[in-house]
């Protein structure tokens, strides 16, 4: 349940404190790089304090937010700037304080298309459903990016255990 009556002011800071830690997570899964993690998430927040929509649930909030997230790591990942830089920041390794880390970097390996399904799946709890919506697909072909994905993790991480 959103609060009623909330400033624009009071709401940009709720949806900070709320969601900032989620939307870097997003970002840092797209583009594997912090600082350009980091500068996709401010650019998120401040499309949405000039554009100030208004969510008709919590749930309809965090998905926008997601998913203008998801958009600003591909706008910036086809930036020609971000080709001449090199893929993955070494401060990385050093920041990442997560349990999962080991296999989320296994997760960083594989193609955007099915980083973003598998990381939505398993790191954020959306259905197939919830994710076929926020990223504007077929829930058909989001499942069939989860088959891919789990192929293709199942080899990479029983190549690296053996």
């Amino acid at each position: 349940m959103l609060p009623l009556n909330e400033t624009p002011e009071q709401k940009i800071e709720r949806i900070v404190d709320e969601y900032s830690s989620t939307l870097l997570r997003v970002a840092l899964n797209q583009t594997s790089n912090k600082t350009d993690a980091e500068d996709a998430v401010q650019t998120v927040f401040l499309k949405l304090l000039r554009l100030n929509p208004e969510f008709a649930s919590a749930e309809h909030e965090k998905a926008w937010l997601i998913r203008v997230t998801v958009n600003q790591c591909k706008d910036m990942m086809r930036s020609g700037w971000n080709k001449k830089t090199t893929a993955m920041d070494e401060t990385l390794a050093e920041t990442e304080q997560d349990d999962h880390f080991e296999v989320l970097n296994v997760v960083r390996t594989l193609p955007e298309k099915y980083r973003t399904v598998v990381y939505l799946y398993y790191f954020e709890g959306y259905s197939t459903a919830e994710i076929a919506a926020l990223l504007e697909t077929r829930q058909g072909t989001v499942e069939s990016r989860l088959h891919r994905a789990r192929a293709k993790l199942r080899v990479l991480l029983e190549g690296g255990w053996d």
